[in-house]
């Protein structure tokens, strides 16, 4: 059966260490012709990482969810990842919009080329509001882990400095979008990207801060 999602965040918006309990990490399935396939291990070893450091008991393996689905109501936190184009429908635009209205949260991961397609898909879904970038006291980046400058740098790719946007909607953030980082691709497997272990663990420290902020009050309703 499946709940509305406000009442889902009535349930699960309790202390965090026993609100994510049993829940699956929504991956977002998007139109475009974008890899959203791109980092097939990486939600399963984030949500590991979670239950280890956070106490939770996230299900291992995500939920595949289409933008336009009705189930994505059931899923209170999505990713989304890729390395080229996202175009949303007019029907996943609506979707999303309702999604995020309702109390949902987008974490959008640049896997480095899906960059030059965030904004303009993001102003089909929020046309009246853009992203900001977020400066580095905002509480995403103090949660379990201390991040005091920031996302940290996970691949190199252009040597730019990462960059975190949040998309804020009545006074909450509603999609984070993180830049020039590649978190995502420190979650995977070791052997997938043989990323160094501090870079590695810094990338599911960054998750894990994500999902904390999320799935407490203060992730539901905090501004800049």
């Amino acid at each position: 059966m499946r709940l509305p999602l406000r009442l889902l965040f009535f349930i699960f918006f309790l202390p965090f260490a026993v609100s994510a309990q049993n829940l699956r990490l929504g991956l977002l399935i998007y139109s475009g012709g974008g890899d959203w396939y791109a980092n097939p291990t990486s939600l399963k070893n984030l949500a590991a990482f979670a239950n280890a450091q956070l106490g939770t008991s996230f299900v291992a393996t995500e939920a595949q969810i289409p933008s336009a689905s009705p189930e994505i109501f059931n899923y209170p936190f999505l990713h989304m990842t890729g390395h080229g184009r996202w175009d949303p429908s007019p029907e996943e635009a609506a979707n999303l919009r309702l999604y995020l209205e309702s109390g949902g949260f987008l974490h959008i991961d640049d896997n480095y080329g899906l960059d030059p397609y965030v904004r303009p898909a993001l102003k089909k879904i929020f046309p009246e509001t853009s992203l900001v970038e977020l400066p580095f006291s905002h509480p995403i980046y103090h949660q379990r882990f201390n991040f005091p400058n920031g996302l940290p740098k996970i691949h190199e790719h252009d040597g730019k400095a990462p960059h975190g946007y949040g998309l804020f909607w009545k006074g909450r953030m509603v999609v984070f979008y993180s830049y020039d980082t590649d978190l995502g691709d420190g979650w995977e497997d070791p052997e997938v990207h043989k990323d160094p272990p501090e870079k590695r663990l810094q990338a599911l420290q960054m998750g894990a801060n994500i999902l904390q902020y999320v799935f407490t009050d203060g992730g539901a309703s905090r501004g800049l």
